[in-house]
């Protein structure tokens, strides 16, 4: 593996955001290609972090820096990697389902997603039904992602399945669902097609999804 590269690959392990803004501007001032980077640096680094938090050798916080230190090297190689028309994996719409404000697990999901290859479309938080569909609608997006950490709004994730159904959307989409009361059994429920208790599984997810 380059220098370069590997440095990108450890200052996001560390979380160490400005380490992996230079190392990403001295990779493209050497010419590397951008998708190399993109590819060695930062997405072998999430899948590295996803593994530790999956072992328990790193925990939420640790994982929402590296996530942090990956999308900042991200917006800075982003513009590089469009002009050499790199494709994403797929496209994923994200958000807290209507009456809830909780974000974080929704925010740290959408950045390891972003992180493993994935362009993401985020509402936000207390998203309705309908604007769910009409960014389903306007991305084209292959995955709806819905967050929820109260038991009193888990009934607007149903309301929003049920709404993509009725748009005659749901054949186009994978619908994957999290947050802290939500469950397995849940996800079937509602008819999703997955649920993930975490951010890192939530990557392992998409990717089986997408493959179906």
């Amino acid at each position: 593996m380059d220098a370069t590269i590997k440095n990108i690959f450890e200052a996001i392990l560390a979380g160490e955001a400005d380490t992996v803004k230079n190392n990403i501007q001295a990779a493209l001032d050497a010419g590397l290609d951008p998708n190399q980077v993109l590819n060695e640096g930062m997405i072998a680094a999430m899948r590295e972090v996803g593994q530790r938090f999956e072992a328990g050798d790193f925990f939420v916080p640790e994982m929402l820096i590296s996530a942090r230190a990956m999308q900042g090297g991200m917006a800075l190689l982003k513009p590089h990697l469009q002009s050499g028309n790199v494709k994403a994996k797929g496209k994923v719409v994200i958000g807290t389902v209507k009456g809830d404000l909780h974000d974080i697990g929704k925010n740290l999901v959408a950045l390891m997603l972003e992180g493993a290859g994935y362009e993401i479309k985020d509402l936000g938080t207390d998203v309705a039904a309908e604007d769910f569909i009409a960014a389903l609608k306007a991305e084209k997006a292959d995955i709806l992602a819905l967050s929820a950490l109260l038991t009193t709004t888990m009934p607007s994730m149903a309301q929003t399945i049920e709404a993509v159904q009725a748009a005659g959307l749901r054949d186009q989409v994978k619908i994957i669902i999290g947050g802290a009361p939500v469950t397995e059994a849940y996800a079937k429920q509602v008819g999703a097609d997955g649920y993930s208790p975490d951010a890192s599984r939530a990557v392992g997810l998409a990717e089986s999804l997408m493959k179906a």
